[in-house]
Parts: C-alpha cells; structure tokens; sequence
C-alpha cells in the first residue's frame, strides 16, 4: 500500500529546471533509497515532499488524499519526518528540549503564552525514545557535549516525537565512522519492523545495495530507474546514475617520484600526534590509512600551521622551515583540501571567482593595494576550464554548486597558488560517484606532473588504488609505511597496522 505519493513534480530555479516531471511513492514497511548525481534532484525532491518548498507543478497524495504541505510542520502533521544531512540541534539546550523542541508538552489542554511545560513528562518520554534506539546518554544531558552520532541519535528521535510513517534520512553516515554507521543500520531495521517507512539517500552505494528494499535513481532532474532487491548491481546503478561508463581508480597515469618535496621528523602534538616521521617525493602519491582517532587530519593541521607544534622539525625541498600560520604554509607552496570544504575550504556565499583567487590576492592586486579584476577573471576562469568545474558562470555562488564542484574549487584555489605540495583530506566525502572518478583522475594526473600529493582516506579502495606508498597510523603513531608500486598492499595490511600492530623492519622505502 502508498503511503505517499509524489506524481508529476516540477521545480524551476532560474536558468534550470532542478525537478521535471518526476513520480516517487513510499509503500508501507519499506527502505527505499533514493540516489543520483549531486544536482540530480534529490534534496530539492526531498524538501517538496516536506514542505520546505513548493512545486511548481504536480502533486502529492498521503494515503490517497492529495494535500498541500506550507512548511515542514504541516508534513510533520500528517506523518512525515526529515533528517538533514546537517543536523538541525540547539547546542545550548539539552537532548530533552532538542526532542520536543516546538512540540513542548505543556500542562493543561491548550498552549498559550502563560502554558507552563512539563519537563518530568518531556524527560520520561525522552528517555523511552531513547533507549527505544539504544542510545546510551540521558536525556538531561546538553547537546554540545554529544558526539556526532549520538546527535543522530538525537535527530531520530525528533522525528519519532509525533510517531511518524515515513522518516526522509538525507546522507545521514556522511560524518559517521564505520562502527557508528552499522548501529544506525540496526535502528533503521528496528523502526521498519515497528512500521515505518524509510527514504534513504546517500553517496555510498555499498550501504544502498545493503539497506534498500528499492532503489530509486534520478538523472539531471529526471526519475530514470527503479531496482529492487535482487536487481542490485553496482555497475548498472552508476550507469542509470551517470549516463555512461565510470572508471573510478584511471589506469596508465603513471608517476615518478622525483627528490623528496617534504620531510617530518618526529612531529609531536599534545596525544594527538607521537613522534610522527614521514617523507613525500614530488611526482608520487602518499595515502594515510588508519582508523577514526588515528591523528592523520591532526598531523596535518600541524604541517599547515593550524595549529602549532609542540616539537618535531618540518623540512621543505631540504630546507629545515618553521611553519606558524596557513599563510606560512602557503608561502612554502602547501595546500589544503580539508576534510570538511563547506566549513574550512570555502566562504559558499562568495562567487567561484572570488573563492578561487582568495588565497592569491597579494600575489594578483597591484602594488598590494587594488585588485586586478581583469587577473582574477582570467585565473578563474582558466581553473573552471582546466578542472572542468560544472558552474554557468564564475560569479555564480559557491553554494549553489554540487558539492563535487565545490571540492573542484577548492582544488582551484591551491593551484592557482602554484602550490607543489598538495594534501587531500578526505577528497571524495559526500560527493557522487560520477565526481568521485573525476577528483581520483585529478590526484593522479597531479602527482604525474611533479606535485607532492597526500591524501588521507577512509575508503581502503581509494587508498590502494591511489597511492604510491601508504602511511598507516594508530593513536597518534606511525605503525607502518607500505610500498604499493612494487608489492600490491591488500586491505587485510592496513587494517593488520591499522589496528596497532607494527611493522617490525622501519619504514619501507
């Protein structure tokens, strides 16, 4: 049976056409994926579904009744919650009132501005939601001080507060690590066998294929596929994703490594980082492995001056450099790709243009006073070309890109710095498959023109099939470094290291 029925869907933003025409239902008692191309319709899909936005054409029926949803509390009215990929929670306020946050149980029948709320009711209630999901944590207790899988915790049981029949998760294992995405896994299964019906939209065909009961695929607007369970196959899901074949990991990109580009000998940071030593050469591509906690991100905050050694030297081309601040770092040619390029990569409310000259504006402004407009054009646009960024134009806002274009331009901006040592933190998170195979090209082709790349991943596919050598780490220490060009690493090697193990003969060079 339908629970919800969305038929003939359009949406029109200025200059596209982001949702056309499209059908998608929720039957009772199921797990339907919903996947696609970041810009392929999906988010815009989801928030017409609850509300957020109005179609400009179709309609949408709840158990065979057409309604109009005005905002988000309307659809929360008739059965239909929504998780966001960012999690909506007041930090401030404790995981009760996050719960009932706009739904207060108050005393007496009606809400009024003189309504007292009844915290021991919100608190009980709470806490039967909570372990309902199995989380560990009181409901008394402030949000700021959760982990960000227990704030998942937090935003299911938000929408379980007006007993739901359909719950839309929007990337909700984005930030999670793989321990915490297995017990979401359990949750989804639990709350369908309770009734409810999930939407589930994620990157990570892995857990799709896992998960799903169906599979829904959209295409540049468009509804272009449907499988179910027993039709799951990895290829045909990118080819209805993608329109075409993808090769994730590009053979015949071959590098040589060349003199070594950067040096760390013994880097220390308060337990984070222990006696850390490591060498990348120009022309190669050095992957870090570990688990969630291992200090690969730390180490290097360190290496780019966001924070401040404790000891520990840092060597550039052969030269010993004291690096105290980003701005240092870039003078020495490094570059960041951050793990998380909506909050440390990019302003998203300045244009691909400005986001792209931001870190070479000395480098471009005359006499260090004005800028060169016509030189900014010029570099922008040159990047957009050369790292083929989807954008009608470099004045669009960053925002408004997909979030693999988004990656694109903050690879933009340390090119356009001439930057000879690139570190790539995370580089394919949150991005689609298409994009994925686009941004390992890239690496690739980078390190095969001289650059010194690093990456950290926590995909072991990418890191296997990426790097040159191969980092691993464990608690702030490095267990082992792995040759990959002469003796293929397997998956089983890094988790051996990564789990604390050591490699016993040094570094493999």
């Amino acid at each position: 049976m339908e629970i919800l029925k969305a038929k003939g869907i359009v949406k029109r933003f200025p200059g596209v056409v982001a949702v056309n025409n499209v059908d998608f239902e929720i039957y009772e008692n199921e797990i339907v994926s919903l996947i696609g191309e970041n810009g392929a319709g999906k988010s815009t899909l989801i928030k017409i579904i609850t509300g957020v936005l109005k179609p400009d054409a179709g309609e949408i029926l709840v158990n065979g009744e057409k309604v109009e949803f005005h905002s988000p509390v309307e659809a929360f009215e008739k059965g239909i919650s929504v998780i966001h990929q960012e999690l909506n929670l007041c930090d401030n306020l404790t995981v009760a009132e996050n719960i009932f946050l706009a739904y207060e149980v108050v005393n007496g029948k009606k809400r009024n501005l003189f309504s007292r709320v009844n915290e021991s009711t919100m608190y009980e209630r709470s806490k039967e939601l909570l372990e309902l999901i199995g989380a560990k944590f009181p409901p008394d207790v402030l949000v700021r001080e959760l982990t960000t899988a227990q704030r998942q915790m937090v935003e299911i049981c938000k929408a379980l507060v007006k007993e739901p029949r359909v719950i839309l998760m929007d990337e909700p294992t984005s930030s999670l690590t793989v321990e915490e995405a297995e017990r979401l896994f359990e949750v989804i299964n639990m709350l369908k066998q309770r009734g409810i019906s999930i939407v589930f939209v994620s990157h990570r065909l892995d857990e799709v294929m896992r998960i799903s009961d169906r599979i829904v695929v959209m295409r540049d607007g468009k509804r272009v596929g449907e499988l179910k369970k027993g039709e799951f196959d990895v290829d045909t899901i990118i080819k209805l994703m993608v329109g075409r074949e993808v090769e994730f990991f590009p053979h015949g990109i071959e590098t040589k490594p060349g003199k070594v580009a950067l040096e760390v000998r013994n880097l220390r940071w308060k337990d984070r980082v222990k006696n850390v030593s490591f060498e990348v050469r120009k022309g190669e591509v050095l992957g870090f492995a570990g688990l969630v906690g291992a200090g690969r991100t730390e180490t290097m905050l360190l290496i780019f001056g966001v924070n401040k050694k404790e000891s520990g030297e840092i060597f550039v081309n052969g030269k010993k450099v004291e690096i105290e601040s980003p701005e240092d770092a870039i003078k020495m040619g490094i570059g960041l790709i951050p793990e998380d390029r909506k909050i440390q990569g990019l302003v998203l409310k300045m244009t691909v243009k400005d986001n792209i000259v931001l870190p070479s504006l000395k480098d471009i402004s005359k006499w260090h006073l004005v800028l060169d407009e016509e030189k900014e054009e010029k570099i922008s646009e040159e990047f957009v070309e050369r790292l083929a960024i989807k954008t009608p134009s470099i004045y669009q806002i960053t925002e408004n890109l997909s979030g693999g274009n988004q990656q694109k331009v903050v690879l933009a901006k340390w090119l356009a710095t001439k930057a000879d040592i690139l570190i790539f933190d995370e580089p394919t998170r949150g991005i689609d498959v298409g994009a994925k195979a686009e941004i390992h090209r890239i690496i690739r082709e980078l390190a095969a023109q001289g650059k010194a790349v690093i990456m950290i991943s926590s995909e072991l596919p990418e890191i296997l099939n990426l790097s040159d050598r191969i980092v691993v780490m464990w608690e702030g220490e490095i267990t082992a470094v792995l040759d990959n060009k002469e003796k293929k690493v397997t998956q089983e090697e890094i988790m051996y290291y990564a789990s604390g193990q050591r490699k016993q003969n040094g570094r493999v060079a």
